[in-house]
């Protein structure tokens, strides 16, 4: 089973809000999913965006493939370069 960090859209016609997720890669996208990580709302000025970073680098270091788009929110977060410096210091 192939685990992927994606988005799942919520609220209204025109207001959307998202919600990241750990997910099967073959679920739909707003189907069921394993683990709530955060949320995100793009509507906000500036963006709004609340993630678990304890959760997050947990199913990174487990090995889920984060979308382009929560890369980018976990860029933004710091959280993706937590996981880069864990992972070198387990190489060494």
């Amino acid at each position: 089973m192939a685990v992927k960090l994606r988005l799942t859209r919520m609220g209204k016609k025109k207001q959307p809000m998202y919600r990241v997720v750990a997910t099967d890669s073959h679920t739909k996208r707003d189907g069921e999913y394993i683990e709530l990580i955060g949320t995100y709302n793009p509507l906000t000025k500036p963006a709004t965006v609340k993630i678990n970073e304890e959760v997050a680098l947990k199913w990174l270091n487990i090995g889920a493939i984060p979308s382009d788009t929560v890369r980018n929110l976990f860029s933004d977060a710091g959280i993706m370069k937590k996981y880069a410096e864990a992972k070198s210091k387990k190489t060494k």
